[in-house]
């Protein structure tokens, strides 16, 4: 990881805080350190398949690293603009081993459907000589768009389009989403691990959700799926969202149901995690002890509604400020994992994080010497050109000033508008990397 300067805490807040953050996703930066997960060069060939927000930057490590005697090709897809520049340029000069093609994130669009499509193509003829390469991270499930069609069970991608804005919409955690995403498709929940039979795979992870388990990362496309069609049935109950006819007896059917534990085409396949949201967490955490201060790492598991996590922090924050417990002040406190939003309100603009930040500030009330960062590690906050945004001891004071209400924000899901004229966005760009939320709170 690159050196990164720390300004002081208690001269320039803001810039700490932004150091902490570039600390995190640095550390998720795929490179050199993918070398001991390698696997020897096959018999046979070996085909790089892979899809995610860090598919670009994985498969740009992968192709430095891979010997370059030992023949190597593939198709790998990222969101629109997440291909690292000097891969970009190889890939123009010819030059480059593994093609990256770009589609939508968070909801599949027809580019990420001809992705999948393409990758599928490709697995057709391996032999148990060969290697199949998976490179996943988070983003997959929307990037990786292969509607389910099984017998007289279809479903389009306009279909699978709403099913998942209104899983986006709804509240429900990533696991619970993922769930559902598997089950209508063609290509995730392992199914992609069965069509590469009978090679060999071995997945490579950058986790972005809590727990970091295989199965819900990108949906799980090499992996056993535990969970069934039942429990997708349950979760769209949950949520009350309505899906197309065929979707649903396809479902009710045990049709559309994903390859098990256990289940033989996933014999001698190694998985592999790379980069994971509680490594972040200490990469910021060790970088903050330089500073003479106190570091608490709070969870790299934080789930909930954005607003009310926020609430909870804030009350925690005050309390450090007002009474030095149970953390002697100055000190920092991290947090990742992957909070939700309940989307009310139609035209508001904002993600986890600036929602996140919204709740804090109010519960906050200006309290003094407490700074608080939130973002998302993949540099976009939900689907806006920010990764998130900073509230520091006068944000109310200023919002007030600009005639801004926090509470009519909140109350319309649109934090992003409430930041954004006070200047506090946190816009830095791709990040090419993706290991979730990554919140700090500051108490000088």
């Amino acid at each position: 990881m690159k050196s990164i300067r720390l300004p002081s805490p208690h001269t320039d807040p803001r810039g700490f805080l932004l150091a902490l953050f570039n600390a995190a996703v640095a550390q998720a930066v795929p490179g050199a350190e993918m070398a001991a997960f390698l696997p020897t060069p096959p018999k046979g060939r070996t085909l790089v398949l892979g899809a995610g927000k860090a598919g670009g930057s994985m498969a740009a490590a992968v192709d430095a690293l891979w010997p370059k005697h030992a023949p190597m090709s593939g198709l790998v897809v990222t969101r629109y603009d997440y291909v690292p520049p000097a891969y970009k340029a190889l890939q123009q000069h010819g030059a480059a081993r593994i093609e990256v093609v770009e589609a939508a994130h968070p909801v599949p669009d027809e580019a990420g459907r001809r992705a999948a499509q393409r990758i599928a193509d490709l697995t057709r003829g391996l032999t148990q000589d060969d290697l199949v390469l998976c490179l996943m991270s988070g983003g997959a499930s929307s990037l990786l768009a292969m509607p389910a069609s099984i017998a007289n069970f279809s479903i389009t991608l306009e279909q699978k389009q709403a099913v998942n804005k209104a899983l986006l919409k709804s509240g429900a955690a990533i696991d619970e989403m993922n769930c559902v995403r598997k089950h209508l498709s063609a290509i995730k929940g392992g199914r992609l691990a069965a069509m590469c039979a009978p090679a060999r795979v071995v997945t490579l992870l950058i986790s972005d959700v809590p727990g970091d388990a295989p199965e819900v990362i990108g949906s799980g496309p090499t992996v056993p799926d535990s969970t069934t069609c039942a429990d997708a049935l349950r979760i769209l109950a949950r949520y009350a969202i309505d899906i197309p006819p065929a979707a649903r007896a396809g479902l009710e059917s045990a049709v559309f149901e994903t390859p098990k534990p256990g289940d033989a085409v996933f014999a001698g396949h190694e998985v592999h995690l790379i980069a994971t949201p509680k490594q972040s967490l200490e990469a910021a955490a060790a970088l903050a002890r330089t500073a003479g201060i106190g570091v608490h790492v709070l969870s790299d598991e934080v789930e909930g509604e954005s607003r009310e996590v926020g609430k909870v922090q804030a009350a925690l924050a005050r309390y450090v400020a007002r009474h030095g417990q149970p953390f002697a002040k100055p000190c920092v406190i991290l947090s990742g994992g992957e909070t939700t939003v309940t989307v009310k309100t139609q035209g508001g603009r904002g993600g986890r994080a600036t929602e996140f930040l919204l709740g804090c500030a109010i519960a906050l009330q200006g309290e003094a010497g407490v700074h608080v960062l939130a973002a998302d590690t993949d540099g976009i906050d939900g689907v806006e050109d920010n990764a998130g945004a900073i509230v520091t001891p006068d944000t109310l004071a200023r919002a007030a000033a600009a005639g801004l209400k926090p509470a009519d924000f909140l109350d319309r899901n649109d934090a992003y508008n409430f930041f954004a004229p006070l200047g506090d966005l946190l816009v830095p760009g791709p990040t090419f990397t993706n290991v979730n939320d990554f919140r700090a709170l500051l108490i000088v």
